[in-house]
């Protein structure tokens, strides 16, 4: 049986990011008819439309939306960088939305995470994220959201979660992330 595919966007660019800790984390419990791609982000040059107005758009930008193409769902997973998103997220969602009329991310479902090391969970770069998702006409999983806060806290020293109660919380999104998807696939 062919696994459906997601991809996994973390917004930090850090090697041992929190944003990395929880895609792996929430990948390792999605059920197993799920495939989990992260998707490279970092390398994509700054969008300038001029390379798509001339016909001329970087290898970079013709691969990334390739990719992005070939998903069945989209998971991401976000910092707040002074209650916005990071700029490498948004360089991304430009890249994939570009050239006008061939938007990669049209119909596609997709959810959010957005973590913090203060309390908050990242709640503004969450919602700032989800405004441009509308525009970008991503089906958004709305229930259950999930703001991290603390994140820090939420891992042990070899990156696993360290308590129960976060691991159940993040069972349970991922579950009904995967509850969302099947139903985009069976329509």
């Amino acid at each position: 049986m062919k696994k459906i595919k997601i991809g996994v966007f973390t917004g930090s660019l850090r090697r041992a990011s929190f944003c990395k800790k929880t895609a792996l984390a929430v990948s390792a419990l999605m059920p197993e008819e799920f495939e989990m791609v992260p998707v490279e982000i970092g390398s994509l040059a700054m969008y300038n439309q001029d390379f798509d107005d001339f016909g001329n758009p970087p290898g970079e930008y013709s691969f990334f939306r390739q990719e992005v193409k070939m998903l069945d769902g989209l998971l991401f997973i976000t910092p707040e960088y002074n209650r916005s998103i990071p700029p490498v997220l948004k360089n991304a969602l430009d890249i994939g939305s570009r050239p006008y009329g061939h938007n990669i991310w049209n119909n596609k479902p997709g959810a959010i995470i957005s973590v913090s090391i203060g309390k908050m969970g990242g709640f503004g770069a969450n919602h700032q994220l989800r405004q441009a998702m509308v525009f970008l006409n991503i089906f958004l999983m709305q229930q259950p959201e999930a703001y991290i806060g603390e994140v820090a806290s939420l891992f042990d020293d070899q990156g696993e979660i360290s308590n129960k109660s976060s691991r159940d919380f993040l069972k349970n999104y991922a579950d009904a992330f995967a509850r969302w998807v099947l139903r985009f696939k069976a329509a």
